[in-house]
């Protein structure tokens, strides 16, 4: 069969769709880009914040007049595993709902698909990891790992434990053969994956050792990874990062807020000197090291004292970047019990302050590599301007540039000559 498979959301998705595709084209299905063409549809789907899940429900809605009327319509992904059976009411003509911990069944699901007969399985499976992966069908450049799925934390605002399940780590050899079966084809840079990588490990195996491991691969150059929870990030993870010659110097690290109330609302398990206090011995042990955050604003309690303990911290930090939302309730999370008193207005004006405090600090960073030269890891031509390449500095800042030569997948030196809010530009170096 044809399978069109769309993805909303995060890394994970975006990995667990190429795991998928992987799957049904060694069950001997094909897939497809055109969706007029398509037998089987897919979307897979994010429910981190409302607005995500939405988004993805309104498109599942609207493909139903797109696709063939014979064509199967299927959500998969977090979205499935929240609302389960429910969605069979909500999206008309859907066929099949699969939760996250049940995509080893997609392929057989598929060849028994009966239209008159809808398929829900969301049963959640403590020990699947998914550590047997089919090997890949392509890969780029850069691609995604993932070394555990699900998560113990349990912040009070976050519904991913409740959808991806308790923290499992893929077998190290799992990892490494995926790693190494991607270089084959032609991967260059790795982001190893997991709700929260830093608290890997498959027996005495660390995150750190599994990082020296995939380290010694040879053809591959760079290894990132995402995403790190501040309570678990050990001083031997610190060392790795800072020893390892393939490690990039990038650690991205959610503060949340930066008001030691509203953290302990959020049950983040560290205070904002604990924070403060771990970025200073990151910055100490990695020279150069770029930091990188998430924030929340508007979260239930959040006074203006809250919010300008958010600012301070993120003046004092100084991140290199962040991603920023207003906060929304997730059904199912112990935060959705509190009384979400900070006005709609209100949240918005406060992620916009944060957002254009974050812009001008990341712009001052970014003006201070004027005249350094930077290694870029050249991807290919830039979208807006084919003369000019792009690729990603081991801080994983985005780098355009020109070159005189086509250098798509080699590591070349760039001077850095300006730079925009988010995106360094240069001229490579002359070797």
């Amino acid at each position: 069969m044809k399978i069109y498979i769309e993805t909303y959301g995060c890394q994970m998705n975006k990995y667990d769709s190429g795991m998928i595709r992987s799957m049904l084209v060694s069950a001997g299905h094909s897939l497809t880009s055109d969706l007029t063409e398509a037998e089987v549809v897919m979307v897979n789907t994010c429910t981190v914040r409302d607005r995500a899940e939405q988004r993805a429900l309104g498109r599942l809605r609207h493909l139903r007049g797109l696709i063939d009327k014979n064509a199967a319509l299927g959500v998969i992904g977090c979205v499935a595993q929240r609302i389960g059976e429910k969605l069979l009411s909500e999206v008309r003509g859907l066929d099949f709902v699969v939760g996250t911990d049940r995509y080893a069944l997609i392929p057989d699901i598929i060849k028994e698909i009966d239209h008159g007969v809808r398929r829900v399985d969301t049963l959640q499976d403590s020990g699947e990891n998914y550590a047997v992966r089919p090997d890949p069908i392509t890969a780029s450049l850069s691609d995604f790992v993932s070394v555990m799925r699900g998560c113990n934390n349990y912040c009070s605002y976050c519904i991913v434990p409740y959808v991806r399940g308790r923290e499992r780590s893929v077998p190290h050899e799992a990892v490494l053969a995926e790693v190494e079966a991607l270089v084959r084809l032609g991967m260059r840079d790795v982001t190893l994956l997991g709700q929260n990588v830093n608290s890997y490990r498959d027996g005495p195996t660390t995150f750190a050792q599994l990082l020296g491991i995939i380290n010694n691969v040879p053809g591959l150059e760079r290894i990132r990874f995402a995403t790190s929870h501040p309570k678990d990030l050990s001083p031997e993870l610190i060392d790795a990062i800072a020893h390892l010659d393939k490690v990039c110097e990038h650690v991205h690290l959610p503060v949340q807020s930066g008001s030691n109330s509203i953290l302990r609302r959020m049950n983040r398990s560290y205070t904002r000197e604990d924070y403060v206090a771990l970025v200073g011995s990151i910055r100490e042990r990695i020279p150069g090291v770029a930091v990188t955050t998430d924030v929340i604003m508007g979260f239930p309690g959040e006074t203006e004292e809250d919010c300008d303990a958010t600012l301070s911290l993120m003046n004092e930090i100084r991140f290199d970047s962040a991603f920023m939302f207003r906060y929304s309730v997730r059904e199912g999370t112990s935060a959705a019990a509190f009384d979400d008193d900070v006005p709609e207005a209100m949240k918005i004006e406060r992620l916009k302050t944060a957002i254009e405090l974050q812009k001008r600090i990341t712009t001052t960073i970014n003006q201070g590599l004027i005249g350094t030269v930077v290694e870029v890891l050249a991807d290919g031509p830039s979208e807006r301007d084919a003369s000019r390449t792009f690729g990603k500095a081991r801080s994983g800042k985005t780098v355009v540039f020109e070159s005189p030569d086509d250098c798509a997948g080699k590591l070349v030196s760039v001077r850095v000559t300006d730079t925009s809010a988010w995106t360094l530009h240069g001229k490579t170096e002359s070797p």
